[in-house]
């Protein structure tokens, strides 16, 4: 069983809650089956990474976003600029959707 999640691939979204809260970003990739998201810039982690020559990676320390809890995100509405729920309706018999606060879809 997948479950749904209330943001997409491409979303600009704040954090609510943990380290990096009050923090903006799109998304970047989502996991649905784990309730999973990757924020641009957000829950930064340090990596330590084997030099691979074939492969030509260096080796050293380096920093990427982890995955974190897609109920820890709010997604920011385009039109409002603000933090907001999302609402499904369906509209020409597509389901979309749409911020609580202005009305405004946010699927283009």
């Amino acid at each position: 069983m997948t479950n749904k999640l209330h943001v997409k691939t491409g979303d600009r979204v704040i954090v609510i809650s943990g380290k990096d809260k009050g923090k903006t970003g799109n998304i970047k990739t989502t996991n649905p089956s784990e309730s999973k998201v990757t924020v641009e810039g957000v829950n930064m982690v340090t990596k330590a990474q084997k030099p691979m020559p074939q492969a030509g990676i260096q080796g050293g320390l380096i920093k990427l976003e982890a995955p974190l809890d897609a109920s820890n995100v709010m997604v920011v509405c385009p039109a409002c600029e603000k933090p907001t729920k999302v609402k499904h309706t369906v509209v020409d018999g597509k389901k979309v959707r749409v911020c609580k606060k202005c009305g405004e879809q946010l699927d283009a």
